[in-house]
């Protein structure tokens, strides 16, 4: 305090009150104490309470702010593991559906989708595709079928509210193949029919390249070490290829990108 009144530690504390630690507010209360009746300590308490607020509010829509709206409200960022082998087998199936349901404005996860899948072709899983996905036969025995597990996805996808004709929502995938010659592949082959929303879809390859004006030839791989990311979990687990694709899009909006449908409609 400068002077007899303390108006200096006032003016100062009325200024930068947000600036200011718990602790110094304190202090600085009791060093004013003496000089001011009570009932103006507790409107200066309460100015001090409301700047605080005021400034947390603040930076929290910054935060929100920072970075441009998207065009839709969820990104739905999907990947399959499949069976696999060398030379390939046919038809190959989906062993892993996972959804990340990623909020479009805050790019933050949502919500999640998991489950693994039931081969009905080909039930063995071939050592070569448990040494590429890290999937073991005891994950997929009496799992639900696809048929199932498609249901159990528009059951999810009904929950979130992600079949709201006002909610603007679109998948993402890692290439084209996902949705593009998998799942429709596997449909037809088992006489099944595609929902919608499984038709249009951002690939993020083409959404990266779009950004940072180089084509990622290795994937996530090459993805993440373009924008200096930590690669997540393992390579070729599904729900670790979505958390990264999750990532990687986070990374891109904050840097300003406006994710496009990048799918022909079919």
């Amino acid at each position: 305090v400068s002077d007899a009144s303390g108006c200096s530690m006032i003016a100062l504390l009325h200024t930068g009150a947000a600036k200011f630690p718990q602790n110094l507010l304190s202090r600085s209360r009791q060093a004013v104490s003496p000089l001011f009746p009570a009932g103006v300590l507790k409107g200066f308490s309460s100015i001090v309470s409301r700047k605080l607020a005021s400034h947390a509010f603040g930076a929290s829509m910054a935060a929100m702010s920072s970075f441009p709206p998207q065009r839709y409200h969820y990104f739905l960022v999907l990947d399959f593991e499949a069976t696999c082998d060398k030379p390939q087998i046919h038809p190959q199936e989906i062993i892993e559906f996972p959804i990340l349901k990623l909020n479009g404005r805050t790019m933050e996860i949502e919500s999640t989708f998991h489950m693994y899948v039931q081969p009905v072709v080909h039930p063995q899983l071939t050592p070569f595709c448990t040494e590429l996905t890290g999937i073991i036969q005891g994950m997929v025995d009496g799992q639900p079928s696809l048929q199932q597990v498609l249901e159990r996805v528009d059951e999810w996808m009904a929950k979130e509210g992600l079949l709201d004709p006002s909610v603007k929502s679109i998948f993402v995938t890692c290439g084209d193949w996902d949705l593009k010659v998998m799942l429709p592949g596997q449909c037809q082959y088992l006489g099944l029919p595609v929902a919608d929303y499984f038709k249009q879809w951002i690939n993020l390859k083409k959404a990266y390249s779009f950004a940072m004006g180089s084509w990622p030839k290795n994937g996530l791989l090459d993805m993440n070490k373009g924008l200096n990311l930590q690669h997540i979990g393992r390579p070729h687990s599904g729900i670790d290829d979505c958390k990264n694709i999750a990532n990687i899009m986070k990374t891109l909006a904050h840097r300003g990108f406006i994710f496009k449908q990048t799918s022909k409609p079919f």
